[in-house]
């Protein structure tokens, strides 16, 4: 499975992925699965979102036990983000036939769309509309860079963007969603542990400052006469760092548009994106009040406009404590296993869902803690630990 989905979308130059979501390259991927799960003989499925279904079992009988991860990424984003919940899952089950195992609960494998919101600025798009968290008009004003329009981009790839929207009926039928995925951080290195359970997912969010000044030529105006929104965003970029360290948290300034974005232009407009996360909500409101106030004042200074606009925003996530439990239970069982407890600063689709649904997560050491890069690794060893993990779990929640 690695060996196929490895040159998907892999850039030649970074070594990166660009799996975008309704790209062609994540066109191949979702072509991928359905070829996976055909080859399984499980039930294939698209629903009204775009997400992929593959079903052992009847999935009207309710109460099913759902697996599964996405398989789009971020700009030159690494091989394992993502991808290795589903390959996993579907090893999961290669496992759990080779045990002769007898399932009780329906079983199903799922690659949710959009995951990583590379293309349209929002995460976790598939499983927000689902939920119902992201309805059809605001989805409908989702735009990428080059004015293309989610529902212009989904009639592209084949699907029908009249059908997106909440899906209720599918979430009642699903007992339980385990996402398994690459840690994001060195906390299971650092313990030397192979595999763990989520906890907790930090509540975070992004937010766009808008820093409007006056376009000029670089060259014969004076510095005193500027109205340079550049000098803003850099000073409000160094504050992100100082407010994140005060709050113990995490802000990132990794997205900018400039205009007109000429080398011997003066800027009209800067445009920024911060990503924040703090491990509790008081912390994460605090250090983004602390960044705004300090890019107001850096803007009056410099006779330059700023506007702040929150463009989404994900609560603290507590997952299921009796499914977490249960997860760790499963795990202990018969085995000298340790799984530690652990939070993340990362969002997931399991996070979107836990407010339908019963959600947990396994994380697979992550040796460098590096993601959302090329250089994102995890050592086969410890990826077989989780398949394995994960095929435990899945045995313990959906068979006899």
């Amino acid at each position: 499975m690695w060996r196929e989905l490895r040159p998907i979308g892999r850039h030649p130059d970074s070594g990166g992925y660009r799996r975008f979501a309704w790209t062609d390259a994540d066109t191949t991927c979702r072509a991928w699965f359905r070829e996976q799960a055909e080859a399984r003989g499980l039930a294939f499925e698209v629903d009204r979102n775009g997400n992929q279904w593959a079903w052992l079992g009847d999935p009207a009988a309710g109460d099913a036990v759902v697996t599964g991860s996405h398989l789009d990424s971020v700009p030159d984003g690494g091989a394992f983000d993502g991808p290795l919940g589903v390959v996993s899952s579907f090893a999961a089950l290669d496992e759990l036939r080779a045990r002769g195992a007898a399932f009780h609960r329906p079983l199903a494998v799922v690659n949710f769309g959009d995951e990583e919101g590379a293309r349209f600025g929002l995460a976790c798009v598939g499983s927000r509309l689902t939920a119902g968290q992201l309805t059809r008009e605001q989805a409908y004003r989702l735009t990428d860079a080059d004015g293309v329009t989610l529902p212009r981009a989904m009639e592209a790839a084949g699907y029908d963007p009249d059908a997106i929207g909440p899906d209720p009926e599918r979430l009642a039928r699903i007992g339980a969603f385990v996402e398994l995925h690459v840690e994001q951080g060195r906390a299971l290195d650092l313990s030397d542990e192979r595999v763990g359970v989520a906890s907790a997912i930090w509540p975070h969010g992004r937010w766009r400052f808008d820093f409007r000044g006056e376009a000029n030529h670089a060259g014969t105006t004076r510095l005193v006469d500027r109205r340079d929104p550049m000098l803003s965003y850099a000073d409000t970029v160094l504050a992100a760092r100082r407010e994140a360290e005060r709050a113990g948290a995490v802000a990132t300034f990794g997205k900018i548009a400039v205009e007109p974005n000429g080398v011997n232009a003066i800027p009209s407009l800067v445009r920024g994106w911060l990503d924040s996360r703090a491990a509790d909500q008081e912390s994460l409101d605090g250090m983004v009040d602390g960044i705004e106030q300090a890019a107001r004042a850096y803007a009056r200074a410099q006779g330059v406009d700023l506007d702040v606009v929150r463009e989404s925003f994900t609560p603290v996530v507590e997952f299921d404590h009796v499914l977490r439990d249960e997860l760790a239970r499963i795990l202990g069982k018969d085995s000298d296993l340790t799984v530690p407890v652990l939070g993340t600063g990362a969002g997931h689709d399991a996070g979107i869902l836990s407010g339908s649904i019963p959600t947990a997560m396994l994380f697979v050491r992550n040796p460098t803690g590096v993601s959302h890069s090329p250089a994102e690794f995890a050592a086969e060893d410890d990826c077989v630990a989780g398949v394995r993990a994960l095929a435990d779990v899945l045995e313990g929640l959906a068979c006899r």
